[in-house]
């Protein structure tokens, strides 16, 4: 099976994720994502994982993830196991069954992936709720702000109003260059 880069690196962010936090359930583990991705793009104009995030009552939520979690493709089911914990009100826990992989990461996606794991390493997903509630985040500016629950969260919101033409016009212009470069 073809599996495409930033597959490998979601992959990859889960088996992470789930070796070096505790509670490693299925909200925790959203929530580390959308940290990962939208800190990344603040930071570069671009994901790690290429999830779309979506403004859901209790946080960001990687739809494709949350239905893929309850059937997991092969890659996915090889990469974790997912089971229901019976003593936490049928929460899934991921647990890692492979290695992590860091040579498919930058030193900045390595340097962000051990930060949010250290920093909600002994966290639930129940105490990470307010840091992805912040009045003017993200998730706050789509599911408040613009009151459109369940809809998609933009990456550009990730971003300070001074920095986001000046981020565009990067994006714009890498895009421009990879385009140019592979035809």
């Amino acid at each position: 099976m073809l599996i495409s880069h930033n597959r490998e690196k979601l992959i990859n962010s889960i088996i992470f994720f789930s070796k070096n936090t505790a509670h490693c359930h299925k909200a925790k583990l959203f929530k580390l994502l959308y940290f990962l991705d939208f800190e990344h793009f603040k930071a570069t104009g671009r994901s790690v994982t290429g999830l779309s995030y979506f403004a859901w009552p209790m946080g960001p939520v990687p739809t494709s993830l949350y239905a893929e979690l309850d059937s997991p493709s092969p890659d996915l089911a090889q990469a974790v196991s997912i089971t229901i914990e019976s003593n936490s009100f049928g929460k899934l826990l991921i647990r890692p069954t492979e290695e992590f992989n860091a040579s498919i990461f930058s030193k900045r996606e390595i340097k962000l992936l051990n930060q949010l794991s250290k920093e909600y390493k002994a966290s639930l997903a129940e105490d990470m709720i307010e840091a992805t509630h912040l009045e003017n985040a993200p998730w706050d500016r789509v599911f408040n702000k613009e009151g459109n629950p369940q809809a998609a969260i933009p990456y550009e919101y990730a971003l300070l109003t001074g920095e986001k033409a000046e981020m565009l016009a990067y994006i714009q212009e890498r895009s421009d260059f990879i385009k140019a470069t592979t035809h």
